[in-house]
């Protein structure tokens, strides 16, 4: 019996290649996309407008304090009631890089207050420019304390991804689902789906503890 299922479970191995490629190439799109959007959110939240930092603040908030799944159900059903249609790649793309963004921001926030203020005092004291002062003087120090955690967020990205399945789009978790209507053994089939997102998983993870060690190291030499 378990061997005409693992007979089974090869034959849709190409299935399965298409849907790890598909995880890994919406995860990885919608990183970069959500990295760029959290950095630029970030600075402008800490900029100093009370009106841009607030509305941020609350898009944030929103989107942090709702469920994924609820969020990208809107995107795909809702828009296209109000004339946008969205393909399930494109609404994907758009509510996971939401998701992120939204994550990074508050990591960046974080890191940049987190900078002393003696130094920010001195870069304009030095006559440095707002846009000068950020580039120079405090993202240099601020990536120090955001990288850790921004790499840890990536990895809880690419596990969120797997949301995506509910509206039709082929990844690994909807791969799982198909192959468990063939092959009747839930539990092998989605050992391998947690399988294949570890495997996708475990390098973010490992580098993510190597920033976390030399940070650490790197603060207690200072301590010293």
């Amino acid at each position: 019996m378990i061997w005409q299922q693992l007979q089974s479970l090869a034959g849709s191995y190409p299935l399965a290649l298409r849907g790890l490629g598909m995880t890994v190439m919406l995860s990885l799109i919608s990183l970069v996309l959500g990295t760029l959007i959290g950095f630029g959110l970030g600075i402008l939240r800490t900029g100093g407008n009370r009106l841009i930092s607030s509305v941020i603040g609350a898009w944030v908030d929103l989107i942090r304090g709702t469920p994924f799944l609820v969020q990208i159900f809107l995107i795909f059903f809702i828009l296209p009631e109000l004339g946008i249609e969205l393909d399930a790649f494109s609404a994907g793309i758009i509510a996971l890089t939401n998701l992120a963004a939204c994550f990074i921001c508050e990591i960046v926030v974080a890191g940049i207050r987190s900078v002393p203020t003696g130094q920010v005092e001195a870069a304009l004291a030095s006559g440095l420019s707002r846009w000068q002062r950020m580039r120079q003087v405090v993202l240099p120090q601020a990536m120090r304390i955001v990288l850790p955690p921004l790499v840890g967020q990536y990895v809880l990205l690419i596990k969120d991804s797997s949301v995506v399945s509910a509206i039709g789009l082929t990844d690994l978790t909807r791969v799982g689902w198909l192959v468990v209507q063939r092959v009747p053994n839930g539990l092998l089939v989605f050992f391998l789906v947690g399988l294949g997102y570890f495997i996708v998983c475990y390098p973010l993870i490992m580098l993510a503890r190597r920033l976390e060690q030399r940070i650490g190291a790197a603060h207690g030499e200072v301590q010293l």
